[in-house]
Formats: structure tokens, C-alpha cells, sequence
């Protein structure tokens, strides 16, 4: 099986997309077809064997539609096809105006002066006069309108006859009628010296109004996916390398990994490396949403795209081209808007009959009226307004595009949503179960505590401490070497380092024995710590490892050390909590350092002493008691609960973006993230359900109108051209609601 997602043009409406993915279907060897009217996207799962694209795309182009395959500047190609379509429809509309607004003066003007009893046009000019010459202007005015909108009768009379009919099939029918109607008037006017009025302009005007719609809809759904193009613009367009020792400017497809890469100030980063020398702030939050510039050294990580400071760096190049975590979040973006959320069913369902429907409700509105003896000029009206104002593109385009924003504004802050599906469940979630490593705390121990004994000094005991343990590997040496370096200037060096398993390190630092350990290393050398004990339990009550430094066989000091929770954490719980969401930590770790880290954070309940393998059963008892549930882990030893859980939550570092556990990635490594992404999945699901509520309303009230509703208890009747001014600016009304989600502030 292949799998392909390509792009579509030549649709229409949401009735198209379901047209689209039932002929599909009906080809041998494919076994799925799922169409995006919002993103224009058609995803496709077919045997090669059975069945080749080119048969796909020929299929397609029998029915109207085109089907693009991505090319390696899909964003270009994408732009050119979007700007050619618009400037085509803005065509269409102005050529359209030329002559439907002179049409409209002529066959409209005389007859509102007449009516209001103004009599200001000379005799010899007032087409009134002269019937027949009145409808043959009209009619020659009519005919470059609908010669220039050709297009969509060609494609609205076409589905008709594959029997999918379309928006394009409503409006191509009912002015057809309008024309050829007004073509019957004509005649008796011209030859048989009647008097009738024609509907020449009603046709011009719904076209005209049409066209105009459709320009305005697509220029608003441009907007929907800037944050696509927006990142697909972030990557400079050539990079500096150094090539045989000479620094060189070269296009940045040309970059290959292991190249040196130089970067000035003010200059953005061409692809993902580490720093081989230099220091400078980097600001990465176009990527990663986080506001501060983050320093970086040598042997830390570039994130291509991000825009480097004040210094100057050179870095090795470590992922190019489509391995960037650039383009990984751009593939993850186009993936969940190319998605589908479980809430689009009921519109994909509903759009599906309802051109159909429409027909079928003009046909009897209109043969109702004709038989209650209304007159066949009334029940055209009738017939023409039904048709026109039926809108299907409100119902296809109100979930799609509020995902396409929703996920687009995400990724903007730093958080990618893989699926539709993950943004619609995250708004339902009641439980938030965290681990503990990494995504409350910090996940790298350091020193909290130093409590001198026998008249000891601080810095002392620290530098001598910091040596002995220079060359341990266990992290809690490492925690010490590391304070050690930020607050001694220097460190001595250690000689006859010994790691003792299970309870410490022993070395000596300038002629000094220095042990560092737990309880069974002091009883091993026999040095009391009786006088101790109190400070140890103190430290341990806190969650925190406590170590015995003895210099020379004496006591010297307590190093506690402990990994402490992030500085975003208590308030990102305590907002979680604030929302009505329920809580809870689970982690490996004994209940004792759980339940310090727990009361810090604000977090009530823990699970704690979990085995990794464990942790997707506690997940899943929670879910069986009727509880959604969210877990948040590193995307590591968390995969199983991540993939368990209703959303899985990963905690990136900026280049853990691929981690296919998750549906939902943190590029920040804070629970911050956590409250953005469920108050972003609130106010999605609440546009949605807004744009669903429009798009059913609208044409709940707007076809009973049409059918003469009101007009049946003494109120005015719908004139066609104000049935198309409707139909064209509901889906625009639409657009402008779901674009609201970009003012959404989730600076949490």
C-alpha cells in the first residue's frame, strides 16, 4: 500500500470534497480517500499494483478536479496555484461588474423612478418605451456575464450529469432558468409585441455577487494557514560555510551535514548543529514559543531557523533538509490541519445530501406556488432564490479552517498538535496525570544544601568536594562538580580517586582524604555522624539526597542534593487545577521524595514507586473509572502511558520534536505548555461549535425564506440577488469568526 497527500483544485464547496472522496473509493485498489475542503487535501491509501496515480488524476479530471503532487518547493508551488486562482476569480468579477452594473441601471433605474413617480428621463430615452429594444440590450449585456463565468457552468452542469451536483450546480441552474427564461420574454416582446419584464439582471447580479463571494473566501482562507507559511519562511535562503578552509556563501540545500557554518549577528540559523565556538544569545521563539533569547556555547544545540544575538558562532551542521526540526514541525502542522476532528462528521455527512436536497426543495417550492396559482414568473423567483441560497461551504469550511488556525497558532507558541482528533479531545479532559522527571522537575539533580559542621567554611568544603568528585560519572557527583564550577573560581586537582559501589567516593585533594557518601560509607571508615542525623532526616523530609563530606577523617558538611522542580511548574498545576482539572503525579521514584516534590508543586495526589512498564495501567485504570485522561512525560520511558492515555502529552527539548508517542508536543520543556494547549483546544472547540451553530442556522432560516415563508403571512418575498449576497458572504462571515482565534493570547 502507498500512501500520498495532495493537493486539490476546482472545487467548490464542501458537496465537492464528498464527491471527490465517493468516486475515489470507487476505484480498484484504493482503500481510502479522505478529503479537506478547508486545506484543499487529499489523503490517499492505494495498491500501485492495482491502480497508478495518473489513473487516480485522470478519474479526478473527468469529474473537474485536479490533483497536484508535492513538489520540492511545495510552499512555492502551492503560493503560485493560490495566486493564479485569485487573480483568475478577481477577473471574472471585474469583467462581471463591466457589464452586470450598467445592466442593472438600465433594467432597474426606470423602473424605481416609475414606481416612485419621478418623471426625469426624456421620453425618446426611457427604455420603458420601447420593450423590445429594452430586452434586447439587456440580453447583450447579459451574454459577456455569463461568457466569462463559463467555467462554472461547465463544472456546475457537469457534476449535475455525474449526478454530484455541487454549489456550482445550484447557481448554474437556477440563472440558466433566470436566462433562458428571460430568452422566452424576449421573444414574445420582440415578436408578438408583449410587454414582460425579464430576469436578465437577476442572472447577471447572482453571478456577479458569486464571484465575488468566492474571491473574499479565498482570500480569507489564505489567512487560515499563514502560520504554515510563516514558518516555511523562517529558514534563510543561503548559508556560510567553511569549505577548505575558505569561508563560502552557498544555497542552504547545499549545506551537508558535518559543514561548519558561520553566523554573524542578527542572522538566522540555517540549519540544526552544535556550537564549535563562540558564545551568543539565540532567540528561538518563533520554534519553540519561549520569549527569552537562550545562550548558547560550545557543545550546545542550534535549532535551524532560530535568530542568532549579539555573537558571532561557528557550528557543525547536524540535520539538513527535511531532518530539520523546522521541517519537522512544518510536516507535523500540514499533517493535523490536512486531519480530520471527530466533530466533522456530522457536516461531512449532512453536505453530502444537501445540494440534492435543495434541487428537491426548489423543484416543490416552486410547483407549489405554481399550483396554488401563483403564476409561473413567481414560482420561478421562487425556484431561482431556493437554489441560490442554498450554502454549502459554510458547513465544509467551519471545522477545517478553526483547525488549520487552532493548530497554526499552536505551533507559533511552541505547540504542535499532530491531529484534528487531539485538538477536539484535549477540550474534553477532566485528568492530567504528570510524571515527575523532567516534566515537574528539572530532571538534572543539583546541590540545594551545604550545612557546615566542625567550623568548616562553605567555599572550602565545596572546592574540595567539587575535585574529589571531578571524576565520578554518578549524577549526584555530577550535580557537585557542576555548583562547584559556577562558585570556585578554580578547582584543585584530585589524585587517587576511588568510587566505592553503592555508598560514595573516596580521593585526595591537596593532601587531604575526602570521603563523600551516604550512612554505610561513614560506618565503613567509622566517622560519627551521630550529631548529624537530625540535619539528614531534615534534608530527606524535603525530598532531597543528603551526602556526608568528611575531610581527614571529620565531619565537614551535609551536600544535599535534589532535582528540584522547574520555576513554571507550581503555577502551571495550579492553573490546571483552576480550569477543574484533576491533577496527579506519578513517578518511580519512592513516596517519600514523590510526596516533597508533590506538596511543592501544589499537586494533591501521587502515584509513586510506578515501574516504567506500570505506568500505562494506572493510566488506563484511570480511564475505566469514566475519566479523560492527559499524560504528560519526556516521551521516553512515558511511551506506553503516552499512547494509552486519551492525549498524550510529550515534553520537548527543541530537537525532541518527532516523538511519535505523543500527539501532542511541548517544544518548550514546561508545563506551561500543558494549560496553552487545553485552553487552545477550549477556545477551538467553542469556534467550531460557533461556525456549526452559523452554518446549520443559515440555512435553516435562509431556504424557508427563500420558499416564500414569510411571504405567506403578509412579509416581504427574497429576491433573488439578495438570496446570492447572502449566500456569498456567509462563508465569509464564517472565515472571519474562525480568524478571531489568532488574537487568542496564550501567554499562560
Amino acid at each position: 500500500m502507498e500512501q500520498l497527500s495532495v493537493n486539490i483544485s476546482g472545487m467548490s464547496c464542501a458537496a465537492c470534497a464528498q464527491n471527490i472522496e465517493r468516486l475515489v473509493q470507487r476505484l480498484d485498489g484504493v482503500t481510502a480517500a479522505e478529503v479537506n475542503f478547508g486545506t484543499e487535501t487529499l489523503t490517499l491509501a492505494f495498491n500501485p499494483a492495482q491502480v497508478s496515480f495518473d489513473q487516480i488524476n485522470g478519474a479526478m479530471l473527468r469529474a473537474g478536479y485536479t490533483l497536484h503532487l508535492p513538489q520540492e518547493d511545495e510552499a512555492a508551488a502551492r503560493a503560485r496555484r493560490k495566486a493564479g486562482e485569485m487573480h483568475a476569480l478577481w477577473r471574472r468579477f471585474v469583467w462581471s461588474a463591466v457589464f452586470t452594473v450598467p445592466l442593472m441601471v438600465f433594467a432597474m433605474v426606470p423602473m424605481f423612478l416609475k414606481e416612485a413617480g419621478i418623471d426625469v428621463i426624456p421620453y425618446h430615452l426611457n427604455p420603458l418605451h420601447y420593450p423590445a429594444m429594452n430586452m434586447m440590450v439587456q440580453a447583450l449585456l447579459t451574454a459577456p456575464v455569463l461568457l466569462v463565468n463559463r467555467t462554472l457552468f461547465r463544472d456546475g452542469f457537469r457534476s449535475l450529469l455525474l449526478r454530484h451536483p455541487n454549489m456550482d450546480s445550484l447557481i448554474a441552474k437556477g440563472t440558466t432558468v433566470a436566462v433562458l427564461y428571460s430568452l422566452y420574454l424576449t421573444v414574445q416582446n420582440v415578436f408578438f409585441g408583449a410587454h414582460y419584464i425579464p430576469y436578465y439582471e437577476v442572472a447577471a447580479v447572482i453571478l456577479m455577487l458569486v464571484v465575488l463571494g468566492k474571491y473574499l473566501e479565498a482570500k480569507t482562507k489564505g489567512k487560515t494557514s499563514a502560520a504554515i507559511e510563516k514558518l516555511m519562511g523562517l529558514a534563510p535562503k543561503t548559508a556560510h560555510v567553511i569549505r577548505d578552509g575558505v569561508e563560502i556563501e552557498i544555497p542552504i540545500e547545499c549545506v551537508v551535514v558535518g559543514d561548519i557554518i558561520v553566523v554573524r549577528p542578527g542572522e538566522n540559523m540555517p540549519v540544526d548543529g552544535v556550537v564549535v565556538s563562540g558564545e551568543t544569545a539565540v532567540d528561538e521563539a518563533m520554534l519553540t514559543g519561549e520569549s527569552m533569547p537562550v545562550q548558547k556555547k560550545a557543545g550546545d544545540q542550534i535549532i535551524g531557523a532560530s535568530i542568532n544575538g549579539n555573537g558571532a558562532i561557528r557550528y557543525r551542521a547536524t540535520k539538513v533538509g527535511k531532518d530539520t526540526v523546522l521541517a519537522q514541525i512544518i510536516r507535523l502542522v500540514e499533517q493535523a490541519q490536512a486531519s480530520k476532528a471527530p466533530i466533522a462528521r456530522l457536516a461531512d455527512v449532512i453536505s453530502g445530501y444537501f445540494v440534492h436536497a435543495v434541487i428537491i426543495i426548489a423543484v416543490l417550492s416552486g410547483a407549489a406556488w405554481l399550483v396554488a396559482g401563483a403564476g409561473l414568473a413567481f414560482s420561478l423567483r421562487i425556484f431561482i432564490a431556493v437554489l441560490v441560497i442554498a450554502c454549502p461551504c459554510a458547513l465544509g469550511l467551519a471545522t477545517p479552517t478553526a483547525i488549520m488556525v487552532g493548530t497554526g497558532k499552536g505551533a507559533e507558541h511552541g505547540i504542535l498538535i499532530k491531529s484534528g482528533e487531539a485538538l477536539e479531545t484535549a477540550h474534553k479532559l477532566d485528568t492530567v496525570v504528570l510524571d515527575k522527571t523532567g516534566t515537574v522537575t528539572e530532571g538534572k539533580p543539583r546541590v540545594t544544601d551545604i550545612v557546615t559542621k566542625s567550623g568548616h567554611r562553605e567555599a572550602d568544603v565545596l572546592r574540595l568536594a567539587a575535585a574529589a568528585e571531578h571524576q565520578s560519572e554518578h549524577p549526584l557527583g555530577t550535580a557537585i562538580v557542576v555548583y562547584g564550577r559556577e562558585v570556585c573560581a578554580t578547582l584543585p586537582e584530585a589524585e587517587g580517586f576511588h568510587a566505592i559501589t553503592g555508598q560514595g567516593i573516596q580521593a585526595t585533594v591537596e593532601g587531604k582524604c575526602v570521603l563523600i557518601g551516604n550512612r554505610r560509607l561513614m560506618d565503613s571508615h567509622h566517622v560519627p555522624v551521630d550529631d548529624a542525623t537530625a540535619d539528614c532526616d531534615r534534608l530527606a523530609s524535603g525530598g532531597k539526597t543528603p551526602m556526608y563530606v568528611v575531610i581527614d577523617s571529620t565531619l565537614a558538611a551535609i551536600i544535599a542534593v535534589a532535582d528540584v522542580i522547574k520555576p513554571t511548574s507550581k503555577k502551571a498545576v495550579a492553573d490546571l487545577q483552576a480550569m477543574g482539572l484533576e491533577v496527579i503525579m506519578l513517578t518511580g521514584d519512592n513516596r517519600r521524595t514523590a510526596e516533597a516534590i508533590a506538596r511543592e508543586a501544589g499537586i494533591d495526589t501521587i502515584l509513586a514507586e510506578v515501574l516504567p512498564q506500570e505506568k500505562a495501567e494506572h493510566v488506563k485504570t484511570l480511564q475505566t473509572q469514566g475519566k479523560k485522561v492527559a499524560m504528560v512525560g519526556d516521551g521516553i520511558n512515558d511511551a506506553v502511558a503516552l499512547v494509552q492515555a486519551d492525549v498524550g502529552i510529550a515534553i520537548g527539548s527543541g530537537t525532541d520534536v518527532a516523538m511519535e508517542s505523543a500527539q501532542v508536543v511541548l517544544m518548550r520543556g514546561d508545563l506551561t505548555g500543558v494549560v496553552a494547549a487545553i485552553l487552545l483546544s477550549k477556545k477551538t472547540l467553542r469556534n467550531i461549535k460557533q461556525n456549526l451553530f452559523w452554518a446549520f442556522g443559515y440555512n435553516v432560516l435562509g431556504i424557508p425564506i427563500a420558499m416564500g415563508a414569510l411571504y405567506l403571512f403578509g412579509g416581504p418575498l427574497m429576491s433573488p440577488m439578495i438570496a446570492a449576497l447572502a449566500m456569498s458572504f456567509s462563508s465569509v462571515s464564517l472565515l472571519l469568526n474562525v480568524l478571531r482565534l489568532k488574537r487568542l493570547r496564550l501567554d499562560v
